[in-house]
């Protein structure tokens, strides 16, 4: 994907950006990356949180790359602070090393993230060029206040009962025996909502397509299993999927499903250089279409990009249901507004309610 052209910043004034981190290399070549599109204009470098409170005040940036592992104060303190006093858009630049640590930024306010390519200061790290460019325009399209409402959803710890929807009682089609949910920006906290809030007995397996480096996925899974009553894991080849399970596709590949006679099972697929979407949600979604015709139910929620659509339009066309985020809960409503263009999508929700629709169309007419 390719950065945003200048002459679509509005009103031609810049993107004010703020660069926080401890090392002084890194914070040069982030500076320099972003400063090589004439979109944007880095007003200021932060060494920790606390010169970066000073600095927001100081320079009211636009955008905030923050690295997490910090002394004096952190990235996690820096964030709870920002999102309470001048919420802005953060994009997360990490080590791999620390991914655990990127989903609990997520959680707290943070929009996006980048893996620094090596631990060590290098540089390496100039490989993230193309990406970071992209990203930062991404994120200056969303409602901050969307992503305080998430902040506040994921607060709540949702019981795992929730109130029924209105609608509930008007769902004719199913069973559903797979679910299958689509995302990227965005979309870790919203599939943490979602997952968290389904009960143990759903009679469906899950399948997640989160567009997410390798090395990410697997702490991604670890986190969600802890938050769920569900039993969640990085998908490897051969993995079945039983109800009341989900499989997070692997980083750096494909997931693919499919049926035998013992049921469904997974099959990863390396990527090549020419993938533009690594996971797929397409190929995925495509895979599930085939393999559990009028039993998917395929879910697209935040995210940029048109990744899904099509994945989406061939589930429909076997007779399965789909789903889509609304705009209104949506980070980035990319993702599920070209799903909505396909003219598949069965019903466009908010994220508050896509545990309790999911329910009802796996599990009707069980009385919750």
């Amino acid at each position: 994907m390719k950065s945003i052209p200048p002459e679509s910043t509005q009103a031609g004034r810049k993107i004010r950006a703020l660069v926080v981190d401890d090392s002084a290399y890194n914070r040069a070549i982030i500076t320099e990356m972003l400063e090589s599109d004439p979109c944007i204009q880095v007003v200021g470098t932060a060494v920790d949180g606390v010169d970066a409170i000073a600095k927001t005040l100081r320079f009211q940036p636009d955008v905030i790359t923050l690295d997490l592992e910090m002394s004096n104060m952190d990235g996690f303190t820096f964030l709870r602070w920002l999102m309470s006093e001048r919420p802005l858009p953060v994009l997360i630049i990490s080590s791999r090393s620390d991914s655990r640590s990127v989903f609990r930024a997520l959680e707290l306010g943070a929009v996006d993230f980048l893996p620094k390519p090596e631990a060590r200061i290098s540089k390496k790290i100039a490989m993230i060029h193309d990406d970071l460019l992209d990203k930062i325009h991404a994120i200056m399209h969303l409602e901050m206040s969307v992503v305080q409402s998430r902040i506040a959803l994921l607060s709540q710890r949702q019981p795992l009962i929730l109130p029924r929807n209105e609608d509930e009682t008007r769902v004719e089609a199913g069973p559903v025996e797979i679910v299958a949910i689509a995302s990227s920006t965005g979309g870790p906290p919203a599939i943490q909502a979602i997952v968290s809030a389904l009960p143990s007995d759903l009679r469906a397996g899950i399948v997640v397509v989160q567009h997410m480096p390798a090395g990410f996925t697997r702490s991604f899974a670890e986190r969600l299993n802890k938050l769920s009553s569900l039993i969640v894991s990085e998908a490897t080849d051969g993995d079945r999927l039983a109800p009341g399970t989900v499989l997070i596709a692997p980083g750096g590949n494909h997931l693919l499903i499919e049926k035998d006679e013992r049921g469904f099972h997974a099959r990863v697929v390396s990527s090549t250089p020419a993938d533009r979407y690594v996971p797929s949600a397409d190929k995925t979604l495509a895979s599930i279409a085939q393999a559990c015709g009028r039993g998917a139910l395929g879910i697209v929620l935040t995210g940029m990009g048109r990744d899904g659509a099509e994945g989406i339009r061939a589930i429909k066309e076997r007779g399965g249901q789909c789903l889509a985020e609304s705009r209104e809960s949506a980070v980035i409503f990319g993702m599920p507004e070209e799903a909505i263009k396909t003219g598949a999508v069965d019903k466009v929700l908010a994220l508050s309610s896509m545990a309790s629709e999911i329910r009802v169309r796996c599990n009707p007419g069980s009385g919750f």
